[in-house]
């Protein structure tokens, strides 16, 4: 009965918390500001980090595993995460533009006289570093972890693990440009 009463719960809050209860919860709870527009699953699985955002259209599924985000994340309009198993965790300063998917989970595909839903899935989950940026409609998949200070750049692909202070981009995303850090310019110098 575990199984069944914890499911029964999970869909309670799913379908029966109205959105303004879920915007509330995320203020008093995180001082996150979500959208009565999104879609987010409220449960043990979630815990988002102080002043973040998540926007109209977004949906955030934890019944099969944990999202935690670190302090003054953000995801745009039309974003999909969907956690499994593994998890999927982001440090400070992560930001999302419109309709990215990070999704920590994949079928199992080894036999091929079996469909693949039958097979099962795996999840190893997603690691997100701390001020990373990740442009519109880019696709994150289980596995990936990406380093602090890495710019995604719109409509690409992660499927691997990607080092710091990079520029990535493509199908899938590949290293760019390597981001050194910039001397700052002093009032009264500079050309």
């Amino acid at each position: 009965m575990g199984t069944s009463g914890s499911d029964a719960g999970r869909y309670l809050r799913r379908f029966l918390v109205p959105a303004p209860i879920v915007t509330l919860l995320g203020w008093l709870r995180w001082r996150a500001r979500i959208s009565m527009r999104a879609e987010v699953e409220l449960s043990e699985n979630l815990r988002l980090g102080e002043r973040t955002t998540i926007s109209s259209f977004t949906k955030v599924k934890t019944a099969d595993g944990p999202v935690r985000t670190g302090r003054e994340c953000g995801f745009a309009t039309g974003c999909f995460v969907a956690a499994g198993p593994g998890g999927i965790e982001l440090g400070d300063h992560v930001i999302c533009g419109p309709n990215v998917v990070l999704v920590a989970s994949n079928y199992k595909y080894a036999s091929l006289d079996v469909p693949f839903e039958q097979q099962g899935t795996s999840s190893a989950g997603i690691r997100i570093g701390n001020n990373v940026w990740i442009g519109a409609n880019c696709t994150i998949l289980d596995g990936s972890v990406i380093g602090d200070n890495t710019i995604i750049v719109a409509n690409s692909l992660v499927n691997r693990r990607l080092p710091p202070n990079v520029i990535v981009q493509g199908n899938p995303a590949k290293v760019v440009l390597q981001r050194r850090g910039e001397a700052p310019v002093r009032a009264g110098e500079g050309p």
